[in-house]
């Protein structure tokens, strides 16, 4: 019965790769002047098996790409400020609306994420920095219900392989300051609370902004 039961739980787990970091020598001097900082809608990309990429069209797979990007942002929005009711963090995190809102104003879409110089959003958005967020999913869903209910509603289901890239750029000269890599394999992100919480559960520790 233990062994049934172990096998059974076993689909759950995931491995996640030891997390790559890189912070610039001039981070805490420049952070030491931050007050605000925006959270920007996270880019996804989703990369699907050849036998499903037959059966989701174009325009879902971007549809389910840039939902799952805004739903990154609001649900890593409303962790940092979970944390920061207990004086967690230097800094504060500007509402995530009120990023979008303006971004809206001067016609930054979605697809403009993926190019648009982080200096600029920054002094569009009147913040001292810029959280962005990079998605790569491999083969991110499994047959049947997964692949007919999780693009067209927004939900990506399970995945293979999540590549996630979090970068923190000032808005002075638009440098980089903060890097954090991390991977994880396994069927644990059937939604996106479960991806942010296990993306923030690790990149929190590291996270330069931390009150010491």
């Amino acid at each position: 019965m233990k062994r049934l039961i172990l096998i059974a739980v076993l689909p759950f787990f995931f491995i996640a790769c030891g997390p790559k970091i890189y912070k610039s020598d001039e981070f805490s001097s420049v952070a030491s002047t931050h007050k605000t900082v925006a959270i920007l809608p996270a880019v996804v990309s989703i990369q699907l098996r050849p036998n499903q990429a037959k059966k989701i069209t174009a325009d879902d797979i971007k549809n389910s790409e840039q939902s799952t990007g805004y739903a990154v942002q609001e649900k890593m929005y409303g962790w940092f400020l979970r944390r920061d009711q207990k004086k967690n963090y230097t800094v504060k995190f500007q509402d995530v609306s009120e990023t979008n809102s303006k971004l809206k104003k001067v016609n930054i879409s979605y697809d403009d994420l993926r190019t648009a110089s982080k200096k600029e959003l920054a002094d569009l958005l009147g913040v001292d920095a810029v959280i962005s967020t990079n998605i790569n999913m491999e083969k991110p869903m499994s047959e049947g219900a997964a692949v007919t209910i999780g693009l067209l509603v927004g939900a990506w289901g399970a995945t293979n392989r999540a590549n996630i890239t979090i970068n923190i750029h000032e808005h002075n000269k638009g440098d980089l300051m903060w890097k954090y890599d991390y991977q994880a394999s396994g069927s644990v992100f059937n939604s996106t609370d479960q991806l942010v919480n296990a993306l923030m559960r690790n990149a929190t520790r590291k996270f330069p902004y931390n009150a010491q």
